[in-house]
């Protein structure tokens, strides 16, 4: 039997050598009876096993004498005479300090320590563990860490405190990277060891380590926005500068945005902090769109121009960042401006082929004629350099908005000095139609272009549609009627009316906004009110029309030009179409649409009606917005206002005989046609099974979108309405839609599918150019 255990006791000792040999494990004294003792040093001793052919190391336990921890058994006197000295040094502390009885699971983590780090101290031991009472010494490693490094790293509180206050730990060591327990502490998303360590006067929290970074760089690169925030009240410094600029480039560089606003809320002068390198202030580092608003939004400087004459919309065009991109333009980046080598965004677009770069900038301005320092166009180097399937689309685009130089001149012909074309010599036309006008004058004014103007005055009137987020369809087309004229909108109309988003156009234009203001609103506007799901919450939409109008802004502190909002009184059936107006209504004995038999609320006159009351009343969709007290989307009666604003100058002309302002021009905008598409079925009818109900649904959700499309329809019948009465009336008329290759929703936020939408707009304007001059001139005229 004695022979068959000893067989059993070398089959487990050689088969736990094989699977973990540093595996900590009870053991009894009495199974190394005979054994050779090879070494003893404290409570270690190392015994060679000649059955098992191994080296066993042993920790022996006064309070347990037939029991001892075998810590480990290897196969090789080279591996137990190197591993012995280490853990007869490393392990005192821990069997000294330790309260018995010691067991294997509290100290398999110790040697589990000790073999992935040889070089680590029973301190740096202590702290990875948590052993804190065998915290003694200020022993460096060879890479010239302390514990206090290590315990910092970990994020070990309880360590830190016990190493400075009990151990004296030194805090301005650094390891072989230059950096000290600051930076190491700086790593952890908690402000509470920097707090500890700050409270010692720690000398780390602004130097800078070997790669050029302080703690609060580390931090901003890590994203450890507590660090960050403890670091500014610990003294950290701001304006230290690294490798790559200050703690505020880091932030930026890495999208960090809960550290760049903490910077900021500290420092608002870190706005403007330029780069070492390139002079680039933080909105040249800025990588996303939100990163960009976090500036923005503070004021930065979306036109500052770097050591290389570049702003920070040249810098996100060349790395292709479209929707950064759009958050300068939306927030007035200019995109005319010239950067190195005399190109503007949209040269350097241009030679990325970038498609949505290119009309983005575009839409927002940019020159497709101006020259670079050498002679280049925009259209030139798009016809250079672009090789790929976008060449052909891309030349194509360019001409369809008036882009003129897209090929190369003749070697004839220097880019420096070209000619302009001779202009067209006067024709036949052109003298009868002067002469007409001259005979015209020297009737006194009384006849020009057909409008007889006599004494009476000759009003304008300007309608916009409604239509949501498309109001940006309306703002393109004011833009380039402006530019056109050479005048303000508000300067070009009399009269001005307005649905929903129409209406809300319709006040800024009367409140003196300008629409390059109003086209960046509108892309700001929809990230803050279309948020989450319909239907969308109030709040934020009222919040945006108190701060564009003002809380008390009322409608009559601006008369002219007089104003017509539309809206819905929602609490009577059948509703009724309201007008906000910035004047008196006019008085005329008429009899109501519809016998009441109920009590309503008085309406609120001009003078005590708030702006941003009716534009919110004109734009609350149903089930995009709710009701404003008991108004609704004026769209639902009137989403083309153009007959109901003729109705009105026609009963305010009516009423006021001696001040009658005759209609002369009336100019009719709309928010773009969506293609016609087949609808398969409007049919509801009862079901007989499960085919039937499916077509029934079918009917009723194509049936419902049909009501509300024949509702709130504007470019069909009310067109062709009111150009039939301006005929009639000998009025000129002006309706502007374009069609679009999509249809649009009303919530859109997208910057992709909304610069389609502009582009696809601007391409319209260019090819009804003519229109838009001869509109000018009208306008002008009268």
């Amino acid at each position: 039997m004695q022979f068959l255990g000893r067989i059993l006791n070398t089959v487990s000792s050689v088969s736990t050598l094989f699977s973990n040999p540093y595996r900590v494990r009870d053991v009894q004294l009495s199974d190394y009876n005979g054994k050779v003792l090879l070494k003893q040093e404290g409570r270690l001793v190392l015994y060679e096993n000649q059955q098992s052919h191994s080296w066993d190391c042993l920790l022996l336990c006064p309070e347990s004498p037939s029991v001892a921890l075998r810590m480990f058994q290897v196969d090789s006197e080279e591996d137990a005479m190197n591993w012995f000295p280490q853990y007869a040094l490393k392990l005192r502390p821990f069997y000294e300090m330790l309260r018995p009885p010691l067991k294997p699971e509290i100290f398999q983590p110790i040697v589990d320590c000790m073999q992935n780090h040889p070089d680590w101290s029973s301190a740096h031991i202590a702290v990875d563990t948590g052993l804190r009472d065998c915290l003694k010494h200020n022993y460096v490693l060879s890479s010239r860490s302390t514990p206090l490094h290590l315990a910092c790293e970990r994020g070990d509180v309880g360590c830190v405190r016990e190493l400075l206050e009990e151990c004296q730990a030194r805090t301005d060591i650094k390891d072989k990277n230059g950096e000290t327990p600051m930076h190491c502490a700086a790593k952890q998303d908690s402000a509470v060891i920097i707090e500890v360590l700050c409270a010692r006067m720690c000398v780390g929290v602004n130097e800078l380590n070997a790669a050029g970074e302080t703690p609060m760089h580390i931090a901003c690169r890590l994203g450890r926005v507590e660090a960050v925030k403890g670091l500014l009240v610990g003294g950290a410094c701001c304006d230290i500068m690294g490798s790559n600029g200050y703690p505020i480039h880091t932030a930026m560089k890495f999208s960090e945005k809960s550290c760049a606003e903490a910077i900021l809320n500290t420092n608002p002068n870190q706005l403007l902090a330029e780069d070492p390198i390139y002079g680039g202030t933080p909105l040249h580092w800025a990588k996303t769109a939100e990163m960009s608003r976090v500036l923005l939004d503070r004021g930065c400087n979306v036109n500052y121009l770097s050591k290389t004459g570049e702003s920070p919309l040249h810098i996100l065009t060349k790395r292709g960042r479209f929707e950064a991109a759009m958050t300068l333009l939306t927030h007035g980046a200019d995109p005319n401006i010239k950067g190195q080598d005399g190109n503007t965004a949209l040269h350097l677009a241009m030679k990325l082929d970038r498609m949505d770069l290119i009309k983005a900038l575009m839409v927002f301005g940019a020159d497709v004629e101006v020259h670079n320092d050498l002679g280049e166009t925009p259209g030139l180097i798009a016809a250079r350099t672009s090789k790929g399937p976008n060449r052909k689309v891309l030349l194509n685009m360019l001409c369809s908005v008036g882009a003129e130089r897209c090929h190369p001149p003749s070697l004839n012909s220097p880019v420096q000095s070209v000619n302009k074309a001779p202009p067209p010599g006067i024709g036949f036309d052109d003298i009868l139609n002067v002469a007409v006008a001259v005979t015209a004058m020297s009737r006194g004014f009384a006849e020009v272009d057909g409008l007889k103007t006599g004494s009476k005055k000759i009003d304008r009137l300007l309608c916009l549609d409604g239509g949501g987020i498309k109001g940006l369809v309306l703002i393109q087309i004011l833009i380039t009627l402006e530019k056109e004229a050479g005048r303000p909108i508000r300067e070009l109309f009399d009269w001005v009316s307005g649905t929903s988003t129409g209406g809300i156009l319709a006040l800024a234009i009367v409140h003196g906004k300008s629409m390059e203001y109003l086209r960046c609103l509108y892309f700001r506007m929809k990230e803050q009110v279309f948020k989450g799901s319909r239907p969308y919450e109030s709040g934020p939409l009222e919040e945006f029309l108190k701060n564009e109008f003002g809380e008390n802004t009322k409608m009559t502190d601006v008369a002219h030009p007089r104003l017509m909002v539309t809206s819905v009184l929602a609490d009577r059936h059948p509703g009724e179409l309201h007008l906000f107006r910035n004047y008196d209504p006019p008085a005329l004995q008429r009899d109501p649409p519809y016998t009441s038999t109920a009590t309503f609320q008085p309406l609120t006159v001009p003078q005590e009606q708030l702006v941003w009351r009716a534009a919110r009343s004109s734009g609350a969709a149903p089930t995009y917005f709710r009701p404003m007290g008991r108004f609704l989307d004026g769209g639902l009666l009137a989403n083309n206002p153009t007959l109901d604003a003729m109705t009105e100058i026609h009963q305010y002309n009516k009423a006021l005989k001696a001040q009658v302002c005759r209609l002369g021009v009336v100019v009719s905008l709309g928010t773009g046609k969506p293609p016609q598409v087949a609808v398969n079925s409007v049919d509801v009818f009862r079901p007989s099974n499960p085919l039937e109900l499916a077509k029934t649904f079918v009917g009723v959700r194509e049936l419902g979108k049909m009501l509300v499309d024949c509702c709130t329809d504007s470019d069909g019948c009310a067109v062709d309405r009111a150009r039939a009465w301006c005929e009639m009336a000998d009025i000129n008329y002006h309706r502007l839609s374009p069609q679009l290759s999509q249809e649009v929703m009303l919530d859109e936020v997208s910057d992709a599918v909304l610069v389609d939408m502009l582009w696809e707009t601007q391409m319209y304007l260019y090819e009804h150019r003519d229109v838009i001059q001869t509109l000018s001139q009208q306008l002008l005229q009268l």
